[in-house]
């Protein structure tokens, strides 16, 4: 059984190409700032995609995206607006969840477009 980064790496890695299939552009591979990260930043036609990636190997106690919880959403918002002047990226901001379950069996993965919104 894969440790957790080993986990996580190999959903970013299905993530990513999940995403390139569909025709988005990465742009951006774990964005840091400061101490918090996001995960995947890619380009949509005109959005900018805040994409948080959650990785298990079951299912059994909760759906993966749950654990994306009001403040890990106020703390992605945050650093989206960081990057997007940062980087002066144009466009609208748009946040996506990609869960995916790695199990012997194989992998399932899950894109949820427009997972949350930046709430004043």
């Amino acid at each position: 059984m894969k440790d957790h980064i080993e986990l996580g790496k190999s959903g970013e890695e299905l993530a990513v190409a999940l995403l390139e299939t569909k025709g988005y552009r990465i742009l951006e591979r774990n964005w840091r700032l400061g101490k918090e990260e996001i995960d995947i930043i890619a380009r949509d036609g005109n959005f900018v995609v805040i994409v948080e990636v959650k990785t298990r190997t079951s299912n059994i106690f909760a759906e993966p995206e749950t654990s994306v919880t009001k403040s890990k959403q106020r703390i992605l918002i945050r650093i989206a607006n960081a990057y997007v002047h940062y980087h002066r990226q144009q466009g609208e901001v748009r946040f996506d969840i990609i869960t995916v379950l790695i199990r012997p069996e194989g992998e399932t993965i899950n894109h949820i477009v427009d997972a949350f919104y930046a709430t004043r």
